[in-house]
């Protein structure tokens, strides 16, 4: 049976069962990621690694970029969905009773950040595992027992793993082709093949509103630099031009990011990089930003979330809204970009509030740097989210809906409700006829105005900012699951 403080050392299981795995006709995995930013997962990658490295059968699907299929699911002992994201479990949800008619007799596995915090309403759509944190050997032990035939009963409760493992290079070979995926856009409209790393997982924050939080619960793990550049190396080989990392934040560990840096760029001193970091730590960090200039980095995702001090109170982001003036004047400095994000509409936004940040937008120069999206964001508030530790918080919140995977709330201000709803309704009208940020800036400042009763004074719009190299998917972690998404399955 697995368990929760010491799961299968992947070295010894391996040994233990290699005779029985190579007599045995090979068991079959298939791995399911529903969506991850156009990216190619590694959350995929790193387990078809474990279980191929051990004779399986694997399988990787994208529902990104490709369908459900009877050939594909066809005899699979396990089905394991990678749930890294909301908008991904949304899409699992909806896609589950297909993946169960196609593999009525595999066992159900969801594993990914999203996993535990959805535990019930997964086990009522028939997933029998869940698995969360460095999961990996615990996977790798579920689909051992299955292939042997002592796999325990199903637990009804999710299974927490936050032991350091020993990662592998990740096996790519049965995803998608990079050049498949979302490209990075260069202001001069060239465009490049985008790869995929991670160099740590989970965060040593606590950032209330974060879904890693729940899980990590302030904790995080790097991965070693030679598997990091393996997986660089074998990602350069199939057309990467840059590489973006995905850790929740880069300088949880700023000696190994270094390394890493130092080491891709020795090799590959043509290849860019982007990165997400914290503002605290951009501030707190600042003599390393030359560093990352120099190894390639040409712009830093961090989520700002907010202007408004006691905004960033309550989400406890530890930065302030100077940090944030800060932070942008420390990196036009250096000369990389800031592509920040935000949560702008929470239950202590008011219409004046939301003008001030677009003000901010406006006075810092950054408009170009913003997507569209960002600035339609609703806080999320899901299951175990420490946001709920907020006192007297939780009685401002409808009970939890399983439709939209949280708790609901209305703003008592219903201005505010109507003003998220149309800008949410607006941007994602004027991305589809593929409008300028610049243009869909300055329709969401009138629609504010007009919100408040008030004529919307003229823009700047010379203090719009210059364009800066942005992926051609946004970056938001929650959104309604597109047409186009479900018709996966």
């Amino acid at each position: 049976m697995l368990t929760n403080n010491q799961p299968g050392d992947k070295q010894r299981i391996s040994a233990a069962l290699n005779a029985s795995s190579q007599a045995a006709p090979r068991f079959k995995v298939v791995l399911i990621n529903p969506y991850e930013l156009g990216r190619q997962p590694f959350g995929l990658a790193q387990p078809a690694a474990w279980l191929g490295d051990d004779g399986f059968s694997v399988v990787c699907l994208d529902l990104a970029l490709e369908k459900l299929k009877p050939s594909v699911l066809a005899r699979a002992g396990l089905v394991a969905i990678y749930l890294g994201m909301h908008t991904a479990t949304r899409i699992a949800i909806r896609a589950m009773p297909r993946i169960r008619e196609l593999a009525p007799d595999a066992h159900l596995c969801a594993y990914g950040l999203y996993a535990p915090m959805n535990a019930e309403l997964l086990h009522d759509l028939g997933v029998k595992t869940i698995l969360g944190g460095e999961c990996e050997p615990a996977l790798l032990e579920l689909a051992q027992q299955l292939r042997s035939g002592t796999a325990a009963p199903a637990s009804a409760e999710p299974m927490i793993y936050l032991n350091k493992i020993p990662f592998m290079k990740p096996d790519r070979t049965g995803l998608p082709p990079l050049s498949a995926y979302a490209h990075l856009q260069l202001p001069n409209g060239d465009t490049k093949v985008v790869g995929f790393a991670e160099a740590s997982r989970g965060c040593k924050h606590l950032c209330r509103h974060c879904p890693v939080v729940p899980v990590y619960e302030g904790r995080f793990r790097i991965v070693p630099v030679d598997v990091v550049m393996e997986d660089i190396r074998q990602q350069v080989d199939a057309g990467a031009d840059h590489i973006s990392f995905g850790d929740p934040d880069f300088l949880n560990g700023p000696t190994h990011a270094l390394r890493i840096v130092h080491a891709l760029h020795a090799e590959f001193p043509g290849l860019t990089y982007d990165a997400t970091i914290k503002i605290q730590h951009l501030i707190h960090h600042a003599e390393l930003l030359a560093e990352l200039k120099h190894t390639g980095c040409i712009f830093i995702t961090s989520a700002v979330e907010s202007v408004n001090d006691q905004v960033l109170k309550y989400l406890d982001k530890n930065h302030t809204r100077a940090d944030f003036k800060r932070a942008v004047t420390l990196l036009r400095a250096t000369g990389i970009a800031l592509a920040p994000t935000f949560v702008p509409f929470t239950p202590w936004t008011t219409l004046e509030t939301y003008i001030d940040l677009l003000r901010h937008l406006v006075a810092l120069e950054l408009v170009e740097s913003v997507p569209a999206v960002q600035l339609s964001i609703r806080l999320l508030i899901p299951e175990g989210s420490y946001m709920l530790k907020i006192p007297g918080f939780r009685a401002q919140l409808a009970p939890f809906d399983p439709t939209v995977l949280g708790y609901p709330w209305k703003h008592r201000d219903p201005r505010v409700d109507r003003l998220q709803e149309s800008i949410q309704s607006w941007v994602a009208n004027a991305e589809a006829r593929h409008l300028a940020r610049r243009q869909i800036f300055e329709r969401i400042w009138q629609m504010t105005h007009e919100a408040l009763g008030r004529p919307a004074p003229p823009l700047p719009t010379s203090n719009f900012g210059p364009k800066i190299p942005h992926m051609s998917e946004p970056w938001y972690c929650c959104a309604e699951p597109t047409s186009q998404q479900l018709q996966s399955f």
